[in-house]
């Protein structure tokens, strides 16, 4: 699942000597400067039982809004349940507004924003059969959407169908699993798409409110996929029709759209239709929801710590580097760091470069400038990546693709370059609306022109993935360095490597394609459980150190910022995000 912020960005170099001086290792809070990076779990716990109502967050109260601000972060284009594929995006619309097969509930002993996976609109986390080829859902007939009306196992059906619609959403997930795994993939283009209207691959039965899912391959993490919006219920028909749903959805969640302006301002409100008794984990504490989008980073953080009115019933998704030391401080346990499987990359263009060309620019990225430039922390929200994999990801495997970690030698480059038959020449865009990325580009142009490139630099006022994630952008076919910041949408390397990878990925926007790495793609789901999770380690070593497509700059944690009157201030670790659905303000 991509960041929406298309860089990693942070401010001040002399915080270099506040990171890792110590701390507990478990997640605890810590005193500013004993913070140190944690490592998110390997492993996701299920509850296939439980059952709604969720139970109540002590000391909560209802009423009130919850302002969230964030920094240099656009959000979503469309609020489409099938198009969503962002952090940004699927935090808030999966805790709030847009429900799904299976759903993830804070384990309420965790320290480290641990998740529990548990049913959503369906009753269990689904039946498979023996080999994992079909899985069977019953959908509660308690859940119904904003208008009162149920919920059936048709829509929920038709909602499937939408995510094998590549055409109609270019960059939803579904492109990754539904025409990945599911029954007919690469054939059946899309309800909108495709030319043939009969489709085997998802089967429903009202009566018995029963959906059915086929695959083409064996694929034992259909509960985990579940969870995604893409695999919840869409109005039939027209209802439906992308791309005006997207700005026009119907919420069947705790709350419902007021308004949307997509890169400026998202607003929801109460939905009196949401059936509290049909969810196991969501709560509806708060009177209304104000997301505020390329928030001002140093307005934000003047906010945040000021604890005026303003400040009290909001969070921001990002604490600046230079308000670090005042915000551990100020706002104590308040100032929560949340583990994530995310890993942050540059992507150079793979036909038009060469692998001593690509460790150049690895050698050539100044690391830890460039994420203080943007407002990150060294240390503890981003330390140095040696592979595509994240730490806490089973089967991660620790390799170096040059003997050692990639650090900012601007020296090595040279003698690389040297070496490389591509021009020394780097072109490569930047989103000129957020002022730390603009920062952090400046940084990062100066390292790489000490180094010995020359650097063509352009910014855009939308989300640079908007053009990476296009071919046949005419900008995009100009660059030969690109980004992208990826997180596991379950902790598995297939939510890791092929997404990034597998030719012809959305998200491998350095188009790297190499038949020996997508048939071992293709091989590893088909092995034994037990040994999947070691392949993909080795997979991730293996194309790394031969091809070395891809260039791992950080690996991810975050901050976030709670205002004194924001009650159970707290992470979800399945996302990487704040806790939205426990989050209430206190009266």
């Amino acid at each position: 699942m991509r960041r929406t912020k298309p860089l990693a960005v942070v401010a001040g170099a002399a915080l270099l000597t506040l990171a890792a001086c110590g701390g507990s290792g478990d997640g605890g809070e810590t005193n500013a400067g004993e913070r140190e990076f944690d490592n998110a779990s390997e492993t996701i716990d299920k509850d296939p039982e439980a059952q709604g109502p969720a139970e109540d967050i002590e000391g909560a109260t209802a009423g009130g809004t919850i302002t969230v601000f964030l920094p240099g972060d656009p959000g979503p284009d469309d609020l489409d349940p099938t198009n969503g594929w962002s952090v940004t995006g699927n935090s808030i619309q999966q805790a709030l507004t847009s429900r799904s097969l299976t759903q993830y509930k804070r384990d309420p002993e965790s320290s480290t924003g641990e998740m529990i996976l548990v049913p959503d609109l369906a009753v269990d986390l689904g039946q498979p059969n023996e080999d994992f080829t079909e899985w069977t859902f019953e959908i509660r007939d308690d859940a119904t959407w904003e208008d009162g009306s149920p919920i059936t196992a048709e829509e929920v059906a038709w909602g499937i169908n939408r995510s094998m619609d590549s055409e109609q959403f270019p960059s939803g997930p579904g492109t990754e699993y539904s025409q990945q795994y599911f029954l007919g993939a690469g054939e059946y283009e899309g309800p909108y798409t495709s030319k043939n209207a009969d489709w085997e691959g998802v089967e429903f039965d009202n009566d018995a409110s029963t959906v059915t899912i086929k695959m083409a391959k064996t694929f034992p993490d259909m509960d985990y996929w579940g969870a995604f919006m893409a695999m919840g219920p869409a109005p039939l028909g027209k209802e439906s029709q992308p791309p005006a749903y997207g700005q026009n959805i119907k919420s069947n969640g705790p709350y419902k759209v007021d308004s949307f302006r997509p890169g400026d301002e998202l607003v929801l409100v109460k939905n009196d239709q949401w059936n509290p008794e049909s969810d196991p984990a969501r709560h509806q504490y708060a009177d209304k929801w104000v997301f505020k989008f390329n928030a001002d980073g140093d307005q934000t953080d003047q906010i945040m710590l000021s604890d005026n009115t303003e400040s009290q019933t909001a969070l921001s998704t990002q604490l600046g580097s230079s308000s670090y030391t005042d915000g551990s401080d100020v706002l104590g346990d308040r100032l929560v760091q949340q583990s994530s499987q995310c890993t942050s990359f540059l992507y150079p263009d793979y036909e038009s470069t060469d692998l001593n060309w690509r460790k150049a620019v690895a050698y050539a990225y100044p690391y830890e400038d460039a994420w203080q430039a943007g407002g990150e922390v060294p240390g503890v929200t981003r330390v140095p990546a040696n592979s595509i994999m994240p730490p806490g990801m089973s089967g991660k495997s620790d390799y170096f693709v040059d003997g050692e970690q990639f650090t900012f030698d601007p020296e090595k480059a040279k003698e690389l370059l040297a070496e490389s038959d591509t021009p020394a020449e780097i072109s490569m865009i930047y989103y000129e609306a957020d002022p730390l990325s603009v920062a952090t580009q400046k940084v990062i142009t100066e390292g790489f022109e000490q180094a010995g490139f020359t650097v063509d630099a352009k910014g855009t006022q939308e989300s640079p993935y908007s053009t990476w994630t296009n071919p046949d952008d005419k900008r995009n076919q100009s660059l030969n360095l690109r980004g992208v910041n990826w997180c596991s949408d379950w902790p598995s390397g297939l939510t890791m490597v092929p997404p990034l990878t597998r030719t012809g990925a959305t998200y491998n926007t350095g188009f790297f394609s190499e038949q020996s790495v997508d048939d071992r793609m293709d091989e590893i789901p088909t092995l034994d459980l037990e040994e999947q999770a070691e392949a993909w380690g080795q997979l991730d070593e293996d194309l790394s150190t031969e091809f070395f497509p891809i260039i791992p700059t950080a690996f991810r944690n975050d901050l976030y910022a709670f205002g004194s009157k924001i009650g159970n201030p707290t992470g979800d670790g399945s996302i990487g995000a704040p806790n939205y659905k426990d989050l209430f303000v206190m009266q």
